[in-house]
């Protein structure tokens, strides 16, 4: 692996839950709880505070009050989460063009070329953290590696606040002792499956040989065999210099139902298109991408007879390439949804289609709107209303806006 890249992971701490703190005075110190107060409500955001009683995101809010009793529960300002977040990547594009956001509290920066600037990774590191307290009253949480996995890794590991630097020579010794369920892609049942080759930390994965790997997990066991190594040559890409722009989700406990699938996917085709308009971009071909409960990975792709940003179209497009998986439905642990072949102009078709594409174009343009001010919550196609709650996911590639994975 090379060193001649410094990627930063920048992560805001507890984000929502920080930004209910930061705007009521009277909720700091005290364990603060962003997310649904019905009977099945979900944690969005557990504040440190709060995490200490062993709270956390992606938790029922029931199960969460019996374990901090005295947590006040918050319902959450996504506007107000916008607005900050708008701020944060500001900062970040001040020293660096090329900024990859992951989530909205999140976001890789790639600074190779900043440093004749602003310094070397650690000191503009600094910089972002010192900037972002000063402008928005926030702390955030900063790794810096030689590439993306290790700079994630890197920015969970002194939490809250903190700066981990993790450079050449020295990210092995880090990564050996960590336990396998930090390597991205790793839930709970690859978890258990590892642990029956004796597999607990990542030192132990690396000894295991890649073709074992291979023979287990297929095409993820290369995966598995080039993180334990701190390999990863991923690019730091923006959705306007991409190639392909999607969205992933590995769930913690398998996707039992079709139908439940088709609702995810349709999510993911929302969030994608979205992406798509913002960056100016139209689409000639939709990916759909299964991991089913044993590890198997498949995909598949369709091409459309003219390249388009239209939410409608890649969601069924996506469903559609689903459907022939669904004949012969086995439980599904990973859905990743994506197009390709992207142009900056969108296709003609007959006058026919272009008035129904303007309404659809209207459509899309009125919610993204809604969601640009209240977040992507805040207006839902029916079709993806059964999805699983978004904090059930879990793992790399995950990129979804409103989540909070800090």
């Amino acid at each position: 692996m090379t060193d001649a890249r410094t990627i930063l992971h920048v992560d805001m701490d507890a984000f929502f839950a920080s930004v209910e703190q930061l705007d009521r005075p009277e909720l700091r110190g005290k364990p603060v709880l962003v997310g649904g107060t019905g009977p099945r409500g979900v944690v969005a955001a557990a504040s440190y505070e709060a995490r200490v009683f062993g709270c956390h995101s992606a938790m029922p809010t029931a199960v969460a009050r019996r374990l901090c009793p005295h947590a006040v529960v918050v319902k959450g300002s996504f506007h107000r989460y916008k607005e900050l977040s708008a701020r944060v990547f500001e900062i970040l594009e001040s020293f660096s063009p090329r900024v990859q956001p992951v989530s909205i509290d999140e976001a890789f920066v790639d600074v190779t070329g900043s440093a004749a600037l602003y310094g070397d990774g650690r000191t503009i590191a600094a910089r972002i953290r010192e900037r972002v307290k000063a402008d928005t009253g926030l702390t955030c949480s900063v790794g810096v590696a030689p590439n993306k996995y290790l700079a994630k890794l890197a920015s969970d590991m002194d939490k809250p606040d903190g700066l981990v630097a993790l450079e050449g020579g020295t990210y092995q010794q880090v990564l050996d002792p960590l336990p396998v369920s930090r390597v991205w892609g790793v839930g709970p049942a690859a978890e258990r499956s590892l642990a029956r080759l004796g597999v607990r930390t990542i030192g132990d994965l690396r000894a295991v040989p890649a073709g074992s790997l291979n023979a287990r997990f297929g095409d993820f066991g290369d995966h598995l065999w080039r993180l334990a190594r701190g390999i990863d040559d991923r690019p730091v890409r923006t959705d306007r210099d991409s190639k392909t722009i999607s969205h992933e989700q590995t769930f913690a406990q398998n996707l039992a139902e079709p139908d439940e699938v088709r609702a995810v996917l349709s999510a993911q085709a929302e969030q994608v298109a979205r992406r798509l308009r913002r960056a100016g971009r139209f689409a000639r071909t939709v990916t759909v991408k299964i991991r089913f409960g044993d590890f198997e990975t498949v995909t598949r792709s369709r091409t459309l007879d003219d390249a388009t940003d239209r939410t409608d179209l890649i969601a069924a497009a996506a469903r559609g390439l689903f459907d022939v998986w669904a004949e012969s439905f086995r439980s599904v642990r990973l859905i990743g949804a994506g197009v390709s072949h992207l142009t900056e102009s969108r296709g003609q078709g007959s006058l026919f289609d272009r008035e129904s594409d303007d309404q659809r174009r209207s459509l899309d343009a009125a919610t993204d709107a809604i969601a640009e001010r209240f977040g992507t919550d805040a207006v839902r196609r029916a079709v993806s209303l059964r999805a699983p709650g978004r904090h059930g996911a879990h793992g790399p590639g995950s990129h979804t806006p409103t989540e909070e994975r800090s």
